[in-house]
């Protein structure tokens, strides 16, 4: 996997790898334009914009506004990178496959079985207090994956961790198809992951690497 260089405030929107609809009926055509083409938006733009302000103040040597911009480079850019990373590993209805050979060995050796992880990263993402999500992380650290709860994009982080399984229960993310039930959005939400590409991010997470866009996912086309 290539990796650009990507210059000061110049993050740019990852394209969905499958059509709006293509989701439904766990996320509706709608839900999905609003939470990609606006609120993932917002936090490419608000990641740039803190980019940009930071190298002034470096220029400038005026760090009065450090702890303000620092937060905004934070936050927005967790939510860019997990957004990216969200879109990735989600296929339309039946297309997602089972998970991969490296991605049972990793649960059953970590968690026990896959029921016993299921049943905890469920919790973890029905019970994240306010807005964030649910993380299934390698952790190069202990060469073992771990599943976090993340309040906002940020918080909670476990440093080094690599996500490459996410599900986003921010209201945005559901509330238009499910209300205030998020707990029912989240058990539909297993019929659209994307195993094959858990298990090739896993390979790449085992190898230090991050990437926002993989071969494996553009096999869809987006209209």
């Amino acid at each position: 996997m290539n990796y650009n260089y990507i210059p000061t405030g110049q993050h740019q929107l990852p394209p969905l790898p499958y059509s709006y609809n293509a989701l439904e009926p766990v996320i509706s055509q709608r839900t999905l334009r609003i939470h990609h083409d606006k609120h993932h938006k917002a936090y490419v733009d608000g990641l740039n914009k803190a980019e940009i302000n930071l190298s002034d103040a470096r220029k400038k040597s005026d760090y009065e506004y450090i702890k303000y911009w620092e937060n905004e480079l934070a936050f927005n850019g967790s939510g860019h990178i997990l957004h990216s990373i969200f879109w990735t590993i989600m296929a339309p209805p039946g297309m997602g496959g089972n998970p991969g050979m490296q991605t049972i060995n990793y649960i059953n050796n970590y968690f026990g079985n896959f029921g016993a992880f299921k049943e905890q990263f469920t919790s973890a993402a029905e019970k994240v207090e306010g807005s964030g999500w649910a993380i299934l992380i390698w952790q190069p650290a202990w060469r073992r994956l771990e599943i976090l709860q993340a309040e906002k994009h940020q918080n909670l982080t476990q440093w080094g961790g690599i996500p490459i399984l996410v599900c986003d229960v921010w209201e945005h993310a559901y509330y238009l198809d499910y209300q205030n039930e998020r707990k029912k959005f989240i058990d539909s939400w297993w019929g659209i992951v994307n195993w094959n590409e858990v298990e090739n991010r896993l390979i790449f997470a085992s190898n230090g690497q991050l990437p926002l866009i993989t071969i494996n996912t553009m096999g869809y086309k987006n209209p």
